[in-house]
């Protein structure tokens, strides 16, 4: 069950809110990629479940109101979910399962060279490469789900502000 924060800390917005309502739900790696299913717990931490190997699938049991983000498990490259960054369960009639395909994301030309020069190259040797400063720079950031999780979550506060606002203009 989940803890109070410490004191001073609040906990993030994204993250598993307590539920007693269950979901089943079948996770459809439809990749050529190893991916790996990851929980958000509540305290708004990754916890990485077992590997979905390519054009397989998992039927797990969860909970509404709990994330679910899913990386390629050699790269740490985000995958997307019923094209989406984050699966969030939603209720169900009559105990059907949900279906959560993962997929590759659409990448720009940019970004789909960034992952391929990261396999490449050694991270090492990035900055032996006779590019602009500012793409070795980029090259030298890894994929971390923990950023995206940061991002994910100002996207969600702003969103929640913006709704604040357009409810005190209304009044």
């Amino acid at each position: 069950m989940p803890q109070e924060p410490p004191e001073g800390q609040s906990l993030p917005l994204v993250r598993s809110l307590v539920s007693r309502i269950p979901v089943e739900v079948v996770f459809c790696n439809c990749s050529p990629r190893v991916v790996k299913p990851v929980w958000i717990n509540f305290r708004g931490e990754p916890q990485p479940y077992v590997d979905i190997q390519p054009y397989t699938g998992r039927k797990m049991k969860t909970f509404v109101g709990h994330p679910w983000m899913f990386r390629d498990a050699e790269t740490d490259d985000p995958m997307v979910v019923n094209n989406k960054e984050m699966y969030l369960p939603a209720p169900h009639e009559n105990g059907q399962v949900s279906f959560a395909n993962i997929t590759l994301p659409v990448l720009t030309l940019r970004d789909r060279c960034l992952q391929v020069v990261r396999r490449l190259v050694r991270r090492e040797d990035i900055c032996q490469l006779e590019i602009a400063r500012c793409l070795q720079d980029d090259l030298a950031q890894r994929p971390s789900i923990h950023t995206d999780l940061q991002r994910i979550s100002r996207r969600v506060e702003q969103k929640l502000l913006e709704n604040r606002e357009q409810q005190n203009v209304k009044m």
